[in-house]
């Protein structure tokens, strides 16, 4: 598309799309959300990262999940986004759901990370002006800090809606007993965490093994899971080792070589035969799977290219899955199933 043509959205996207509530709420989020955590940065040709945004909200995928450090470099997905809503979508802004977060390191000095108030408010001016927006739909404290008073974390998550600079907020990677105590501060202060977002897939299966996915559920939260494809491990790229060009080949990646265990190529060999049965990829049917869950609100994919992201949303073609079925995978991933938080 060229840069002087004005996009104009596909008008039966939202007939292309699952929606789920949120918990206890008014909202509804496509069952599919596009994260842009790896491949919105600086490194990305802003041509490639257009085409992708128009490609999700054409079908149907309204919701765009950042925070504050994407990249590379940390700011860089944010601006990315602005430019977005300056040349395309600001005409859709009341029918987008954009998401951002703070809580990991974004500026030098004793302000630039974790959960103050004075690094929260700062962080999320900052996202507005960088997004070109006067609000985000969503607000999430990114991590839990062990070291600031929970109440002062929380009670900015409050003030931020009540300054009309969310619309709502979430919580993200927090520690079981955190978790408990913000769902009810929340609550109280009539501001209900409206989401709450780990990682989570076939493989990792840390937040329903410390009841977080159920405690979500009963505090009328919805649960979003973040690298539901683990990073690309849980695809047919690592089936026949490290490809070049890969996220695992390159120094320095979030996702180590050392993790392509004879164990780990097993499984997911016999994971992506299943899913061949079942007429999917094994990303397709590593998606299927979390949609699967009443309790997983939406999934929050990457993508690297069109192509990729249409193949990834192949995976709502088929959630449903048999108890054969549902048996076969916990048997083939049991050798590689992670229940503790990193």
């Amino acid at each position: 598309m060229s840069q002087h043509t004005p996009y104009a959205a596909s008008a039966d996207r939202y007939g292309k799309m699952q929606y789920n509530r949120c918990g206890r709420s008014g909202v509804r989020i496509p069952a599919v959300t596009l994260g842009l955590w790896q491949n919105f940065g600086s490194q990305t040709p802003f041509d490639t990262i257009r085409e992708i945004a128009h490609y999700a909200f054409d079908a149907g995928i309204c919701h765009f999940d950042l925070a504050n450090n994407y990249g590379p470099v940390p700011g860089a997905a944010e601006e990315n986004f602005g430019k977005l809503m300056q040349t395309s979508f600001r005409p859709y802004r009341d029918e987008l759901f954009i998401s951002t977060k703070a809580g990991y390191l974004m500026w030098p000095g004793p302000y630039g990370e974790w959960g103050s108030r004075k690094y929260l408010f700062s962080s999320l001016d900052q996202s507005l002006k960088r997004m070109k927006l006067d609000y985000v739909d969503l607000f999430y404290s990114h991590r839990y800090d062990p070291d600031t008073p929970l109440e002062e974390t929380l009670q900015a998550l409050v003030d931020m809606v009540r300054q009309g600079k969310a619309l709502y907020v979430g919580i993200s990677r927090y520690p079981h007993d955190a978790a408990v105590f913000a769902y009810q501060y929340l609550r109280e202060n009539k501001t209900p965490c409206l989401l709450f977002q780990d990682r989570y897939n076939i493989i990792d299966r840390m937040p329903e093994k410390e009841d977080l996915v159920q405690l979500s559920a009963r505090n009328g939260a919805g649960f979003i899971s973040f690298s539901p494809l683990q990073q690309g491990l849980l695809t047919d790229r690592y089936l026949n080792g490290i490809p070049e060009g890969s996220r695992m080949s390159r120094s320095g990646s979030s996702l180590s070589r050392n993790v392509l265990t004879p164990a780990m190529l097993e499984a997911l060999r016999g994971l992506d035969a299943l899913a061949r049965q079942r007429g999917q990829s094994l990303a397709q049917m590593a998606l299927s799977w979390l949609l699967a869950k009443p309790e997983v609100t939406s999934v929050l994919i990457g993508a690297s290219s069109v192509a990729q992201l249409k193949d990834n949303l192949g995976a709502l073609a088929n959630t449903a899955f048999s108890e054969q079925e549902k048996a076969a995978i916990e048997q083939t991933a049991a050798p590689i199933i992670i229940t503790g938080r990193d």
